[in-house]
């Protein structure tokens, strides 16, 4: 019998996953109470079916794929149905958290009588004819998860405990989206010092593959810098041990949040990177 897939939520990863697994002949359950009318849309697109929230017990696993600052109050609700149903789905927390946050949302869980899988998705949502992204599990029920292999997902288990998969998300978060706002706090450092055009002349001719990265990447942060705020918080506690870091993510996830703020407002340093990376090539 095929599994039965929910994911909470049907954000622009979680829609994409549930259209993957719907392709693939499942069903996939979301709730939609209280969500935009983007998200409706998105669930629709993907042919998930719209349930109400302890209807989600159905399920075989439960995919909890929201924003970081939302993964543990999402564990908490889904608790309390958990605890209530006479039938628990293997929980599986996909978000971007530090191993201390998924420890904490695995405690949740288990509370409530449920199995717990740590899960990191390191990759953009998945598109029709690509493969990805990477999905690492660890805990000690990660080769449940891993049979959703078969409907299309790329699953990596670790033979780690809980905290592992959110670790390895860290790390290649910290890289990635770190560099991207090094990227920006220099581009805008730049700007306010008028030597913009001369440092994209360098980096053009020194550094070619970093400007392209810089020329995609930097755009499209731009809509998803409100989540990447909670995200670089998660990583500073993660490299809490290390106290230079850990406040260099705090600087970074300042910065997100700066930038959140200008793309719903005048869009004054947004409207400036735009023009600078739109600018032709020196």
């Amino acid at each position: 019998m095929k599994p039965v897939v929910a994911i909470v939520a049907p954000g622009t990863m979680g829609a994409a996953v549930g259209g993957r697994l719907v392709a693939k002949g499942l069903e996939v359950l979301t709730l939609l109470e209280g969500r935009s009318a983007e998200s409706r849309a998105r669930a629709h697109a993907a042919g998930m079916t719209p349930v109400r929230e302890p209807q989600l017990a159905a399920a075989d696993f439960v995919l909890s794929i929201v924003p970081p600052a939302a993964a543990l109050p999402c564990a908490r609700r889904a608790a309390s149905w958990l605890a209530a149903s006479p039938r628990k789905p293997v929980f599986v927390d996909c978000n971007a958290v530090s191993p201390a946050t998924v420890q904490r949302i695995a405690a949740t869980v288990a509370a409530a009588g449920a199995a717990f899988i740590d899960a990191g998705i390191i990759g953009g949502p998945p598109t029709a004819g690509a493969n990805g992204p990477n999905f690492y599990a660890c805990g000690p029920h990660a080769q449940r998860f891993a049979s959703l292999a078969t409907y299309g997902l790329t699953i990596r288990v670790l033979d780690a405990p809980i905290g592992a998969a959110s670790a390895l998300k860290m790390s290649y978060a910290g890289i990635t989206k770190g560099l991207t706002a090094v990227g920006v706090a220099m581009l805008l450092a730049a700007l306010r010092s008028g030597v913009d055009a001369a440092l994209l002349a360098e980096l053009a001719e020194s550094q070619p593959q970093l400007l392209r990265s810089f020329g995609r990447g930097v755009p499209a942060m731009f809509p998803k810098a409100y989540r990447w705020v909670a995200e670089m918080q998660e990583i500073a506690a993660f490299a809490t041990a290390d106290s230079a870091a850990a406040e260099m993510f705090r600087g970074a996830s300042d910065l997100y949040e700066r930038l959140a703020r200008d793309v719903k407002g005048e869009r004054v340093e947004i409207g400036a990177l735009e023009r600078l990376l739109e600018a032709p090539a020196p």
